[in-house]
């Protein structure tokens, strides 16, 4: 699963065969989940302090998460989006 992410162990994917709603893999781990990009709904099991970081690095990215959706959903490359600082 390529990542366009990754920070603090943690890895963020989008799939390009993947189903809607718009979405995003967290990787960390024995551990996964997926985040809806337009309302942070989580699916899965994360460490707490884990999940706090996933969910702070959306917030900030909520566009770039979006174009690259788009961009996965024509099969066109996705841009690297920058980790958590």
């Amino acid at each position: 699963m390529p990542a366009i992410s990754r920070f603090l162990g943690i890895a963020i994917a989008i799939l390009y065969r993947d189903h809607d709603p718009p979405h995003f893999h967290a990787i960390y781990g024995d551990y996964e989940i997926t985040v809806n990009i337009v309302d942070g709904a989580v699916n899965g099991r994360f460490p707490r302090r884990a999940l706090a970081y996933v969910m702070e690095w959306h917030q900030q990215h909520r566009e770039e998460l979006m174009l690259d959706w788009e961009q996965a959903r024509r099969h066109q490359p996705l841009s690297p989006i920058p980790p958590l600082e």
